[in-house]
Formats: C-alpha cells, sequence, structure tokens
C-alpha cells in the first residue's frame, strides 16, 4: 500500500501532493487497478493532515478518473498512467535500471543530489516541454 509523505515546506498544496503521489505511483506500477488506497483515517495517523484534505485528493483522483469510492470499503485504484501493456512495463524496468546505473556514476563522481535533479530536469524539459524533438536537436548538431 502507498504511503504518503507531505512536505509542509514545498509550497505544494497537500491535497495536490497526495494526488501527485498517487500518479506517481501509477506510472511506475506500484499501484494498479484495484488497489485500496489507504482510508483517510490511515493518511491522517501517518501524516497528522486534515481528514478533508485526503477526502479532497482523493475526489480530484475519481474526477481525473483515476479512483473510485466504494461506500463502506474505501477508495480503489481505477485507471492506469504510463501504458499498462507488457512492453511499457519493460520499458519501464529497462529504463530504471539504466537510470539508476547513470544516477550512481553521477554520485560517484561527486555531484550532489540537488545538480542531479538540475540536469535531469533540464534535460527532460529539452526533450518534452521544448519546441524541437531530439531530431531537431541531431540535425543541430550536424550543421554546428
Amino acid at each position: 500500500m502507498i504511503e504518503f509523505r507531505i512536505d509542509r515546506r514545498s509550497g505544494v498544496a497537500t491535497y495536490l501532493q497526495i494526488v501527485q503521489q498517487t500518479k506517481q505511483a501509477l506510472r511506475l506500477g506500484l499501484l494498479e487497478p484495484g488497489d485500496k488506497l489507504p482510508t483517510a483515517r490511515e493518511v491522517v495517523e501517518a501524516t497528522a493532515i486534515n481528514p478533508n484534505t485526503v477526502l479532497k485528493a482523493y475526489r480530484e483522483l475519481e474526477r481525473e478518473g483515476l479512483a473510485e469510492g466504494r461506500r463502506g470499503l474505501g477508495t480503489f485504484v481505477r485507471g492506469t498512467l504510463g501504458g499498462d501493456s507488457a512492453d511499457h512495463r519493460a520499458l519501464r524496468a529497462e529504463l530504471r535500471a539504466e537510470l539508476a546505473a547513470w544516477t550512481e556514476r553521477a554520485r560517484a563522481g561527486g555531484l550532489e543530489k540537488d545538480d542531479v535533479t538540475a540536469l535531469c530536469t533540464a534535460v527532460i524539459d529539452e526533450h518534452f516541454d521544448g519546441s524541437a524533438t531530439t531530431t531537431d536537436h541531431q540535425k543541430q548538431g550536424d550543421h554546428s
């Protein structure tokens, strides 16, 4: 079962932290359709947050089609993120292993966690948020 970690200093609303952590668990395959989310009481006991905050997060997950409340039973995962096929799961496992090795190399090379995070964020932004594709970057490199 997922355990939520609340960072009160992050500036991100508590209910959104729960939503984001649930989505991350779905993307990583840690949660699957049919899995039960912790009850509001369990989350409150573990994190000392207001039960209404947990309920607000679960309502948001329901609104997005990722969870469903079952009266008297709890809240259950309903949807998936990140592709659920065997190919997607295998690719995620392979990429995770490669990323773990890369991260260990960066750490052994003396990079701090913030350095690695900044580097990853820059590369992700370059490849996912920018208008140029990887092919465009390769072409630009060829003409330099």
